[in-house]
């Protein structure tokens, strides 16, 4: 499968930024929000498409950790642009237990920057960048990834969480 680059990309958000606020339904019936999050940690990660190679992976290898990062007080949530119905498939068929929100309109994407333009085959469209945002019970940012590994991606927010609770 070709891989797709990412040609322009908004600074967008740094470390110790206020992260943008949302209210998305999620997985399961949910509703995710950066207001019932207040005072607790976050994952808020960004990814693709629902059911796909990558996406995949990098859910799996969240829902492997899932555990300590529960007992650590660490809420994970996946965002993409896919309706609630297909990512309630993908969260049943891989027994995803963090909630992934859909951003159909992509409003949350935009404002976290990771609406971004992309191009493959030398034609070039709109697409969500596989970006990952950890942030504090403060509701600031404290690590940002881009284009992420979906592999290694769980192995990085351990490390990073890990740095974040022993600061706190």
């Amino acid at each position: 499968m070709p891989s797709m680059t990412a040609l322009s990309h908004p600074s967008g958000l740094q470390p110790g930024d206020r992260a943008p606020d949302f209210r998305l339904p999620a997985s399961g019936g949910r509703t995710v929000s950066s207001a019932a999050l207040l005072g607790k940690p976050y994952l808020l990660y960004f990814y693709p498409k629902a059911d796909t190679p990558g996406c995949t992976t990098q859910a799996c290898g969240l829902q492997d950790v899932l555990p300590k990062f529960d007992a650590d007080g660490l809420t994970i949530i996946g965002v993409s642009l896919d309706p609630v119905a297909k990512i309630d498939k993908f969260a049943t068929k891989y027994g995803l237990q963090f909630p992934l929100a859909s951003d159909e309109d992509h409003v949350v994407a935009e404002a976290y920057g990771t609406w971004v333009e992309k191009s493959m085959y030398g034609r070039t469209s709109m697409g969500m960048e596989r970006s990952s945002f950890l942030v504090d019970g403060q509701g600031i940012i404290r690590n940002v990834w881009r284009r992420v590994k979906p592999a290694t991606h769980a192995a990085l927010v351990a490390e990073a969480f890990r740095d974040l609770s022993a600061g706190a």
